[in-house]
């Protein structure tokens, strides 16, 4: 069995130990929120000694009046069948409701990521390269603003300026039911990906500039100018490259924020991923779907942080995976 296969079967199994252990804290922090799902199902006013038996009966068959170990020991059998139960507000499965969430939340956060290393990469680059200039200053102002000013805040500028205003781009939803196309998605796509994505290069701008700084100070940076390589190919195919373990970690654990930035842009867009559902969620205590949202971001979580370490190895094939 190679290195990197031997890896990988090690790192499944701590992944899994760890997933194990978020599931056990995932579950007893949700059953301990305050407000009973049952009781907010019945109107306000028509609380009377009749609804009582009522809620009594529905936390019965639903078995939330068992113990927090014994509801977690049944569904954790489930879950293992690929079972996570059922919205305690609609009754439709759990994985049926995220199934229709998770693509259209996807989409956003794999466009904004894009949108962000464009953005990022460049700006890094050039800052490092004028160092303590105009370009440098610039693209610090930029970093900063990215970081400091609110993605919400953003968005009802976009909104305003955008859609009232200029009205070149829609404001809510994900297409025009009335008439749908791959155009019009893309209209609905530009605003919440560029200011999600814009809200997160601040934080990938500074790590290129910061590595690519170091990079470029090296000796085989300065070899390589005294061979007579051309200045593009010493900043892209030697600075850079070096230049991406520091970029790939960044990437990998800015996903649970990238997806914070997510659910206040789907909200403000009426987006109807993940973040929404999450939101709505959270605010009725449907316990099973707000389980099964953070059981996907964990996996999420897990998953990117793996994948970054195996590209390290392609990156730089000095790193050995061990």
């Amino acid at each position: 069995m190679s290195d990197l296969g031997a890896y990988l079967i090690r790192r499944l199994l701590v992944n899994l130990l760890v997933f194990f252990l978020i599931t056990v804290a995932i579950f007893g922090l949700v059953h301990k929120t305050p407000g009973d799902p049952i009781a907010m199902q019945v109107p306000a006013d028509q609380l009377n000694a009749g609804s009582a038996e009522f809620i009594a009966q529905k936390r019965h068959e639903l078995g939330l009046d068992q113990s927090v170990f014994v509801q977690y020991w049944h569904w954790l059998g489930n879950a293992l069948r690929g079972d996570l139960g059922y919205s305690l507000l609609n009754g439709r499965a759990v994985t049926e409701v995220l199934g229709e969430r998770i693509g259209p939340t996807i989409e956003l956060m794999g466009v904004a990521l894009l949108i962000s290393l464009l953005v990022a990469i460049p700006l890094g680059i050039a800052a490092a390269r004028r160092r303590n200039s105009l370009v440098d200053y610039s693209a610090t102002v930029v970093s900063l603003g990215s970081v400091s000013i609110p993605v919400f805040f953003v968005a009802l500028i976009a909104i305003y300026l955008f859609t009232l205003k200029l009205q070149w781009l829609p404001s809510s939803g994900i297409s025009d039911p009335t008439a749908p196309s791959l155009l019009d998605t893309i209209r609905h796509l530009v605003l919440p990906a560029l200011i999600l994505g814009f809200g997160n290069s601040g934080p990938f701008m500074r790590y290129v500039r910061s590595s690519m700084i170091t990079e470029l100070q090296a000796d085989y940076v300065r070899t390589a100018e005294a061979k007579g390589a051309p200045p593009r190919r010493v900043v892209i195919r030697h600075a850079f490259r070096n230049s991406l373990i520091p970029l790939l970690t960044v990437v990998a654990s800015n996903v649970p924020q990238l997806l914070a930035g997510a659910v206040v842009i789907e909200q403000v867009f009426a987006w109807p991923g993940m973040g929404q559902l999450a939101v709505s969620s959270v605010n009725q205590h449907d316990y099973s779907v707000i389980i099964g949202f953070a059981l996907l971001i964990a996996i999420l979580v897990l998953l990117s942080n793996l994948l970054a370490d195996v590209l390290y190895t392609l990156v730089d094939p000095r790193v050995r995976l061990r």
